[in-house]
Order: C-alpha cells, then structure tokens, then sequence
C-alpha cells in the first residue's frame, strides 16, 4: 500500500496568492505519486501527499524541508505549540479506489 503525508498551515493575511504559487511546481522527489494543496479556510491550508511508501517520504523530509524554507515566511504561528506547521505522515491502511473511473 501506499503512504501518505499531511502537512496543515496557515498563511498570513494576503499571502494567501503568494503561498499557492510557491506550490505551483513539480515536485522531483523519488516515490512520489502526487499531491494536493487544499484550502480549507480564508488563510488555511492542508497539504496531502502520495508515495510510494513511507520510506520514500523519510528520504525526502531534508528536500522538503528546503522547500518549506522558501515559504517559511509566508506563515502563521497555527497556536496550541504546534509552530508553523502540523505535518504527520504514515503508511495507508485502507485505501479508496474510484468506482467506475
């Protein structure tokens, strides 16, 4: 099965222009099937992963990390001691298939 990861943010107010674009890209990481940046409120953000398996997303966490780097500043504190982002990863368990597609 596939492994996942899920990275939470929340952008400055304004940003929000400025941190889509910074994601406009194609990512060059090994084991990694695609991805979206959702939006889940007026400065809120979610970002969902595919990989291969949960290998592939450890190996890629420095390259990540880089990327983060460049946005870094666009963010907001998310509170509760979390910092700037609330990422978690994993190997899926269950996974959903189309029906019909």
């Amino acid at each position: 099965m596939s492994a996942y990861n899920v990275v939470r943010f929340k952008v400055k107010p304004g940003m929000q222009k400025a941190f889509e674009d910074a994601h406009r890209m194609e990512p060059q990481f090994e084991g990694f099937y695609g991805g979206a940046l959702v939006k889940t409120g007026e400065e809120s953000y979610c970002f969902v992963g595919c990989w291969e398996n949960f290998d592939r997303i450890a190996a890629a966490r420095p390259k990540m990390i880089g990327m983060l780097d460049s946005f870094r500043p666009m963010l907001q504190d998310l509170g509760n001691g979390l910092g700037l982002t609330d990422p978690v990863s994993g190997d899926a368990v269950v996974e959903f298939r189309a029906s019909g597609a």
